[in-house]
């Protein structure tokens, strides 16, 4: 599989200045590749990528208006024209349903505003020298903090220049499986604001991840260095200073969040051959402004998707169960369903059993016995209310057979 290895390197002045350059040449050329095909489209004229490419870089390269382009690697504009026509594919796939997940937007045009600037550089256009340093094609050679090895080397290379400022290199290699032991236990995961997840395992245990609201804690001082940089001059060099400050303070909150759930993942990965999770619409959840906050905040996408990449690492399987499914309103022990279940109530009791639950800890239940019956029995199709009674037959019915 492919995997991302990220490491800070430290540019000279000379040298930022030359990647500020191709940051800029490659949102040109992506732009004018965009244009393109807008233009053509709306014309209703078909063009091969390999013409937009010609006329967007080659033949652009002869005009006066942009003659600067010669100015940078080529390797870098091709990348970006290949970024202009995925964008512009994964649109119209997107329309016509041939790619999946909610619909995306016609693309944009980057903007030299955006603080946040990148380009990508295959093979011929980047190598790894016997001293540590990357040369970049026209830029030179430029010093890496080594983090880490790599474990193979690299087929592409990314560029980045945060918002803080600082630079890194995102290298893209192969990383051969490295499977764990095999454990019987399996458990479906509820994640949740007051709790990051809620996990219930087929041993009968509970366990919980606590959220540490890593924006909670540093909104006071975000908001005092919002106040400092408001109150100096649009333009001026102290409101950049001010921006920077801004940007360290968010980014050590990304920093930190990544990287516990990254711990996080890694330890239930370790412990579950089979984890559930409920596919949740987390774009339409935070519509909710009284709630929007904290859901950024606890960034369960992120954390769903840490879990999936090391589950294909390590050997392990990871199941989402369909949104639809009321895990929270639907008992555990018997399968009956509320008609409705208040954000407020932590813990219910359910009319018919009259077993006192744990909201979240239900869920967590709901969602592993729901997850199982769809995998033993019909690979996703829908299931009646009673989750875990059809769960415990099924697993009833192959323990038969295999008898």
């Amino acid at each position: 599989m492919q995997m991302r290895y990220r490491y800070r390197i430290e540019p000279t002045a000379a040298q930022q200045a030359m990647l500020a350059r191709v940051f800029g040449c490659a949102r040109v050329v992506f732009n004018d590749a965009l244009r393109a095909r807008d233009e053509a489209y709306r014309a209703g004229v078909k063009l091969s990528d390999s013409e937009i490419q010609r006329r967007v870089i080659t033949a652009a390269k002869t005009t006066t208006e942009r003659a600067w382009l010669c100015e940078v690697s080529s390797v870098a504009l091709v990348q970006s024209v290949n970024d202009s026509r995925r964008a512009w594919r994964n649109f119209f796939d997107s329309r016509t349903g041939k790619r999946r997940g909610r619909c995306l937007g016609r693309p944009r045009f980057k903007s030299r505003k955006d603080r946040r600037q990148s380009f990508r550089l295959t093979r011929n256009g980047f190598s790894l020298k016997a001293n540590g340093r990357l040369f970049v094609a026209k830029v030179g050679e430029v010093r890496v903090r080594w983090s880490r090895e790599l474990p193979t080397a690299p087929s592409s290379v990314t560029i980045i220049r945060e918002p803080d400022e600082h630079f890194y290199a995102s290298f893209v290699v192969d990383v051969a499986a490295s499977p764990l032991p095999p454990v019987v236990r399996e458990a479906g995961v509820d994640v949740g604001i007051a709790r990051l997840a809620t996990i219930a395992d087929t041993d009968g245990g509970r366990s919980e991840i606590t959220n540490p609201k890593h924006l909670r804690l540093k909104l006071r001082k975000l908001a005092r260095l919002e106040r400092e940089k408001s109150r100096r001059g649009k333009g001026s060099a102290n409101r950049d200073k001010s921006r920077r400050k801004v940007a360290v303070a968010h980014n050590k909150v990304a920093r930190a969040r990544r990287d516990y759930h990254h711990k996080q993942a890694l330890t239930l990965v370790r412990d579950n051959q089979v984890i559930y999770v409920e596919d949740l619409n987390i774009v339409g959840m935070v519509k909710n402004h009284s709630l929007a906050q904290a859901i950024s905040d606890a960034v369960w996408s992120q954390f769903v998707r840490i879990i999936g990449d090391k589950a294909v690492l390590h050997g392990r399987t990871v199941h989402r169960v369909s949104r639809w499914l009321a895990s929270s309103k639907t008992c555990s022990g018997c399968g009956h369903r509320l008609d409705e279940l208040p954000l407020r109530v932590r813990t219910w009791v359910c009319p018919t059993c009259q077993v006192v639950h744990d909201r979240d800890h239900n869920a967590a239940k709901v969602i592993l016995a729901a997850g199982r019956a769809e995998r033993l029995n019909a690979c996703g199709a829908p299931i009646s209310p009673s989750i875990t009674q059809k769960a415990r037959s099924n697993e009833a019915g192959s323990t038969s057979t295999a008898a």
